[in-house]
């Protein structure tokens, strides 16, 4: 399972065995997720900050992998224990969440799962929050990179030649007609744009699984194609990457550095 919806993570924390609850809010461009946090989260939620404890220092790339050691002390930190179920939630729109997802099955934690439609749905459903600040018994995780497929610039590029690479950002960006982060606009020749907001409802959750593997078929994706996913630096991409898994397609690799990664080289092409 990689969704859990409200009514079951309810369920499970009243349970005397509950998940480590992780609170990923965070946005591009404010506001601050800690300051969200600190006004109502989850009962139990431990606050995690994608920028500063779940990613590496930009360069290349905005969002790189995180040093193993590092991110292994972030999750003791936060509780997360070998073995242990997790889950993560974020606002509502499921892209922090979603790499936060990834992130932890990159780091060898398979029981990982999202909040589908995150905090809002959660309010929604008038579920209990509060502003008290857990104090956390420390993991034990042990941080094991390469429990999900990542790709670098030279596999996108070889990817988009025989497989199927996605470009999750909005079509516009994609074209090349606007670029409102990056310093050089387009995308990556051969990857096929299926925007990221094509695999959630108005509502933040993600569509039903048939819908999810029409909608990849659409694109081109079939068996034996291998595919992955590449976004402005990411975030965005993982949310696809859950999105396949949802379709069956638990190969689906992410191409971390992405589009901010991508066009540090002047020598790689642009389409």
């Amino acid at each position: 399972m990689t969704l859990v919806d409200v009514p079951a993570l309810a369920a499970e924390l009243k349970s005397s065995d509950k998940p480590t609850v992780l609170d990923l809010r965070w946005w591009l461009s404010g506001p601050v997720g800690r300051d969200e946090y600190a006004k109502g989260h989850l009962p139990g939620a431990v606050f995690v900050d994608l920028d500063g404890e779940l990613c590496g220092a930009p360069g290349p790339g905005r969002h790189p992998l995180p040093d193993p050691a590092t991110l292994q002390g972030v999750l003791r930190a936060a509780g997360v224990r070998e073995g242990h179920p997790v889950v993560v939630y974020d606002a509502g729109d499921g892209l922090p969440a979603a790499r936060a997802w990834w992130t932890l099955r990159w780091a060898g934690h398979d029981d990982v799962r999202v909040l589908d439609g995150g905090y809002a749905a959660w309010v929604a459903a008038d579920q209990p929050v509060t502003t008290e600040v857990p104090a956390p018994s420390r993991g034990d995780i042990t941080v094991r990179p390469g429990g999900m497929p990542v790709l670098d610039a030279d596999d996108a590029a070889a990817l988009a030649a025989k497989g199927l690479l996605i470009d999750v950002r909005a079509a516009p960006r994609y074209r090349g007609e606007v670029e409102p982060i990056d310093p050089v606009a387009g995308h990556i020749p051969g990857a096929v744009n299926v925007p990221a907001t094509d695999h959630v409802g108005s509502d933040g959750r993600f569509r039903a699984a048939d819908a999810l593997r029409s909608r990849f078929a659409e694109a081109g994706l079939a068996d034996g194609v291998p595919v992955g996913a590449y976004c402005g630096s990411g975030v965005t991409a993982a949310h696809t990457v859950l999105a396949l898994h949802l379709a069956g397609r638990t190969d689906a690799a992410l191409y971390v550095g992405s589009w901010s990664d991508w066009i540090t080289d002047p020598s790689r092409p642009i389409s």
